[in-house]
């Protein structure tokens, strides 16, 4: 179950990177989310909620045979 906690996470962390440099208007496209601010505070906080399920993964222990 643990190995689910990382995957999760690292699909959050990776959204969240994206959703910033969207926001951010640095992917260098057009239309959609770029440029627009929202995304650019949605994706730090994504991210950041990804690292917690990552950590929490990380940090729990199998269980017991």
């Amino acid at each position: 179950m643990r190995w689910v906690w990382l995957v999760v996470g690292v699909l959050l962390v990776l959204s969240g990177i994206v959703w910033t440099l969207q926001g951010l208007n640095l992917l260098g496209q057009s239309g959609g989310m770029n440029g627009q601010p929202i995304w650019a505070v949605i994706g730090p906080v994504t991210a950041l909620g990804g690292l917690a399920l990552v950590w929490y993964g990380l940090r729990r222990r199998p269980p017991a045979p």
